[in-house]
């Protein structure tokens, strides 16, 4: 089993590798083409966008999120309305709070589920709301990143490209082709494509749904949603090892590649692979460490499917919890202290390692700022990246990005830890109790959306307290990171001198990889030391 798990790892690093060059210089094309495709004019006809209008950082935000606003509305009222849809299967309107929450959470990318879908939600709503928001999230956090790379590439500007044509492109050029084509490949693995509400085998009735479509987008665009409640453990949705594989390469594909991307906008494809070495050294070592605990574990295999074995249950949750994806192909909940909490932590990371579409490159920037100013500091001079001086105004954005996620985090789940009505909620009592609260914060604030699954939380205080922190968790960082590419963009580039710190060299690397676990650690050790810690030492 070892030597599988290893070949499967070798595979999935080879076919990264193979793609990452033509794919990562693709999209630095797509966002700074010049050109509209005929689909895309037409969508700017109907929405009234005029392409070759730009926008300063401000509007960008503001667009960022009305759209965001207006697709929460939307999904809501597509969910509680339910009833007069095509395909309900007689199933009646989504519960206010449950619709609240889901609505919040598939806008931002989480795709946390408080609900069984294939109980809950009918195809009409799974297709027309719950997929279309797959696509328009991923893209949105695109279009955030490129926004950023436009900081620290353009020179006393005040704009910051069209937010409208950037989502565009996204979801035109890149998403749909990508996820049409892996949808085939997805069915040819084996993975169901019905519009029927089941089938009957050997006298059981058993669910189905169009799953190859939306499980393309489900984990291309790192979002996580399940359309059905075992997610990728689930034999429609992922049948055998080879659909294993071929889901933890989509879900790598689009953050391994923009650090390509980013090398390509920025004139120096070095600083592309810096920033690829560090996620790719911090995932190794996260996968190292769940594995192993995995394979030492009292019950290594429970809660693991037995067609994936520990390998690939250690490899598919690696992968999920760094990436922003909410797709399990096992229970979190069933891997030990030391693996579980591994699990934790790869989302307190805050998901760099690659992290989400354009969140994980745009939160790894931060960092970068961040680590800079650090080494700033020891030195005594004012810190550089990329040309620009990080002064005041863009080391304040960066800690404002870093530190809303952690905010609600703790508050969220602290005052959960002491309502009454949490014990009730927790599948688990003591150390793994606490663990399952922090985890379910923890991924609602960071728009993981996977979930330890021994936590009940269809409660109304669930329900409205994630949702809020799935909306700060993603919106917070993203004006922060568009305020700090408006001050960027507005400077003029500085010239290298003896003094800069260089950026292509395994100093800043190791900067920049021990400033994503010291965020981490000085924050969470507290928490974690009660939980996932606690646990492994007992």
């Amino acid at each position: 089993m070892p030597t599988a798990g290893l070949i499967q790892v070798a595979v999935l690093v080879v076919a990264l590798a193979a793609v990452h060059r033509p794919f990562g210089d693709y999209l630095a094309r797509v966002y700074t083409s010049d050109e509209h495709l005929g689909a895309e004019r037409v969508v700017y006809r109907l929405a009234r966008v005029d392409p070759a209008s730009e926008q300063r950082w401000g509007t960008y935000a503001l667009s960022v999120l009305g759209f965001s606003f207006a697709g929460a509305l939307l999904l809501y009222v597509l969910q509680r309305a339910q009833e007069l849809l095509p395909w309900n299967f007689g199933r009646g309107a989504v519960p206010p709070g449950t619709a609240f929450n889901t609505a919040i959470s598939f806008v931002t990318n989480t795709n946390w589920q408080s609900y069984v879908p294939e109980q809950v939600m009918g195809h009409a709503v799974q297709v027309v709301g719950l997929t279309v928001q797959n696509f328009v999230s991923a893209a949105t956090g695109m279009a955030v990143a490129i926004a950023l790379v436009r900081g620290f590439t353009r020179s006393r500007s005040d704009r910051l490209g069209n937010f409208w044509v950037d989502l565009t492109r996204g979801v035109v050029r890149v998403l749909l082709p990508v996820a049409s084509v892996f949808a085939v490949v997805l069915v040819a693995t084996g993975v169901v494509m019905s519009f029927r509400a089941g089938v009957v085998v050997d006298g059981q009735g058993v669910a189905t749904a169009p799953v190859a479509s939306q499980e393309a987008i489900k984990l291309l665009g790192t979002n996580g949603g399940g359309v059905l409640n075992a997610n990728s453990a689930h034999p429609f949705e992922n049948p055998t090892w080879v659909s294993n594989l071929v889901q933890v390469f989509l879900v790598l594909l689009i953050p391994v590649s923009l650090t390509r991307t980013f090398g390509t906008l920025v004139g120096d494809r070095r600083q592309g692979r810096v920033l690829l070495g560090v996620m790719g050294a911090l995932w190794t070592v996260m996968l190292a460490v769940v594995w192993v605990a995995e394979a030492h574990g009292l019950r290594p295999l429970e809660g693991k499917e037995l067609r994936f074995g520990i390998p690939g249950s250690a490899l598919f949750a690696n992968t999920t919890t760094a990436t922003s994806t909410g797709a399990v192909n096992a229970m979190h909940d069933s891997f030990t202290g030391l693996g579980g909490g591994a699990l934790l932590l790869n989302v307190l990371f805050g998901e760099m390692t690659p992290g989400g579409v354009g969140t994980g490159l745009y939160g790894i920037l931060v960092t970068a700022v961040i680590a800079l100013f650090l080494a700033g500091l020891m030195v005594g001079r004012t810190p550089e990246y990329l040309g620009k001086k990080l002064g005041r105004r863009e080391v304040t954005a960066a800690v404002v990005s870093v530190l809303a996620v952690p905010s609600v985090l703790l508050v969220g789940a602290g005052v959960a830890a002491v309502l009454p009505s949490t014990r009730a909620a927790l599948g688990n009592p003591g150390e793994h109790g606490l663990t399952e609260v922090l985890y379910a914060y923890a991924s609602a604030s960071n728009n993981n959306g996977s979930a330890f699954a021994g936590l009940t939380a269809t409660g109304d205080w669930f329900q409205a307290s994630l949702g809020v922190c799935m909306a700060v968790g993603r919106f917070a960082p993203i004006v922060a990171v568009l305020a700090l590419a408006g001050s960027l963009a507005a400077q003029r580039r500085a010239p290298v001198t003896a003094g800069t710190l260089p950026t292509t060299g395994p100093l800043f690397a190791t900067l920049l990889g021990g400033s994503v676990v010291l965020v981490a650690a000085l924050t969470f050790v507290p928490a974690l030391a009660l939980g996932p810690v606690a646990e492994a030492l007992r």
